[in-house]
């Protein structure tokens, strides 16, 4: 059993004030893998005390050194990304090579992108030609909380903690209790980086406990959460009474748009991208609107995809799919698929129950579902499990009226080799993000939605701004 008790705060590793274990549970075996404690309001304002004394500093740092400290971190994440992967793999489902890849990869693939869109960011700049007196200066918002997901720890972690070390913010970071041994590593990086102590912390704790203690905190100046909409309300409510900033990335319900002239390949990689991380991830392609003309063709399609789905532990190698991550999102997986089948829609693959041979583990079987309609729960609520729903439609209107149908708005997706329609959808379709055929947002594309998907933008450019203020000063003498 792996024991991780200790909090970061103030550049080192200190016992929690009082005692409360919590066993982090392996999911594809569903024992206990190691203990953690969770925090209490003592620990919680140690960790802001300690980021609000090194705010200051931090903040008259030049940006070049404190890119220089993010370059530096990134330097020793790379060495730790196979420890990082094989906590990832134990504590949340992610199989081993896909948290090689996916999970930690992801984590330096975003820290690289802050650097380069750091050293040409202007920190300090004229307001324009026609006031040469006016400078526009962008500040640091101040001391921040981070509250991460279980589903993509790594990813969420380096989206916020690279932006907010870059933009000069200090944090106090609250990985979710579901998976914080990933957290822990990262924590140890960037001790080794060398950044002052304060400017970064680490508590770990429950929602109700240090995340509401954080979103509440009258010395914490901005809250930078991802998870589902449901506590993202709750924070918003919370950080109200002190005006902080808030920025939200939450769940989705995303709209995969096939029409009869998509490639050959479209309806198999929208399978395949819903299963990826076993559903379990706020952008998955879960509802696939399908043109009439190829519907059943597209049905056939996806039914044959996800029977080739294998699932298996996530300690084992291969490019198969885990368990989803405990018994609660196991069971609310397990009710909606039932819902799916009670409320008339046709279930073509997987359904309820275990796959064969696994009776221990939090699987769950690659599920399709055709015939579905947007007032059936599984239309419209978000599963985040390997579930797929398959929803037919005529013409380009109805199309648009169908994925627009939803409280959500994170990411559509459009697959038509029309290249006219194609750019059409993208500018209707009520998403933050929309990607088409197949290709993915570049490097330093911003990540985030509208609606109940959230407000504010992750990674690159856009994700150091949503961690600065922006101060106009009149009057400035040329220097």
């Amino acid at each position: 059993m792996i024991e991780k008790r200790d909090f970061y705060i103030n550049g080192a590793w200190v016992a929690p004030s009082a005692p409360n274990d919590f066993n982090v549970i392996d999911p594809s075996t569903e024992e206990p893998c190691a203990v953690i404690s969770l925090g209490s309001e003592a620990d919680t304002n140690a960790a802001v005390a300690a980021a609000k004394a090194a705010l200051p500093g931090w903040m008259a740092t030049p940006p070049a050194e404190r890119i220089a400290l993010v370059e530096k971190l990134l330097e020793i994440y790379q060495t730790r990304i196979e420890d990082t992967a094989q906590a990832t793999s134990m504590e949340m489902g992610a199989p081993i090579e896909m948290a090689r890849t996916q999970q930690a990869g992801a984590g330096a693939y975003h820290l690289a992108n802050f650097i380069k869109a750091a050293k040409a960011f202007q920190f300090d700049k004229p307001l324009g030609d026609h006031a040469p007196n006016d400078r526009i200066i962008y500040e640091a918002v101040g001391v921040a909380a981070l509250i991460t997901p279980w589903n993509w720890p790594q990813n969420q972690i380096t989206l916020k903690v690279g932006a907010a070390a870059i933009a000069g913010c200090t944090m106090v970071l609250k990985p979710s209790e579901q998976s914080p041994l990933n957290a822990m590593i990262f924590a140890e990086c960037m001790h080794e980086a060398g950044f002052p102590a304060g400017v970064f912390n680490l508590v770990n704790g429950d929602g109700v406990g240090v995340g509401t203690q954080l979103s509440g905190h009258p010395d914490v100046d901005m809250v930078s959460f991802t998870g589902s909409t449901r506590a993202g309300t709750a924070i918003s409510k919370n950080a109200a009474d002190t005006l902080k900033k808030v920025h939200l990335e939450l769940g989705g319900k995303g709209a995969n748009v096939v029409f009869a002239d998509a490639d050959d390949k479209a309806v198999k990689r929208g399978v395949l991208h819903m299963m990826n991380n076993t559903g379990q991830s706020c952008n998955a392609p879960s509802r696939m609107l399908v043109q009439a003309e190829i519907y059943d063709q597209a049905v056939e399609i996806a039914r044959e995809t996800a029977a080739k789905v294998t699932v298996g532990s996530a300690h084992d190698e291969g490019r198969h799919i885990g368990p989803v991550v405990n018994e609660t999102q196991w069971t609310k997986i397990q009710d909606l698929i039932q819902k799916g089948i009670d409320e008339g829609a046709r279930l073509v693959a997987g359904g309820t129950g275990r796959p064969d041979g696994l009776n221990k583990g939090y699987y769950v079987k690659p599920t399709v579902f055709a015939d579905v309609t947007n007032d059936m729960t599984i239309g419209h609520e978000e599963i985040f499990g390997p579930v797929l729903s398959i929803m037919k439609f005529d013409s380009e209107d109805e199309a648009i009226a169908m994925a627009n149908d939803t409280v959500y708005g994170l990411t559509n997706y459009v697959q038509t080799t029309d290249g006219a329609r194609a750019n059409r959808l993208a500018r209707v379709l009520r998403s933050g993000m929309v990607e088409m055929n197949g290709q993915s947002r570049a490097a330093g594309s911003p990540f985030g939605g509208i609606k109940q998907s959230g407000n504010g933008r992750e990674g690159g450019l856009y994700g150091i701004e949503d961690f600065l203020e922006v101060k106009a000063v009149s009057g400035w003498t040329p220097e």
